[in-house]
């Protein structure tokens, strides 16, 4: 499995996780969209960990810079 986020990606999508779980702890964010915007944000965390996006595979997008 070869690494296909870059650092920025990575970041935001950390960031973003960051973000839905502040709104979740100050009950700003309930119910449905609490649970699927939680899924979404350990998807986040667990792809910026491992730097690669099932997601971006199959269409061979890559948003590592150029070496």
């Amino acid at each position: 499995m070869q690494k296909n986020m870059g650092i920025i990606d990575r970041t935001i999508r950390v960031l973003l996780a960051i973000v839905v779980g502040i709104l979740y702890m100050t009950d700003n964010l309930s119910g449905t969209a609490a649970i699927i915007l939680g899924i979404l944000a350990v998807v986040f965390i667990l792809t910026s960990a491992i730097g690669f996006c099932p997601l971006y595979f199959p269409f061979k997008i890559s948003t590592i810079g150029k070496k």
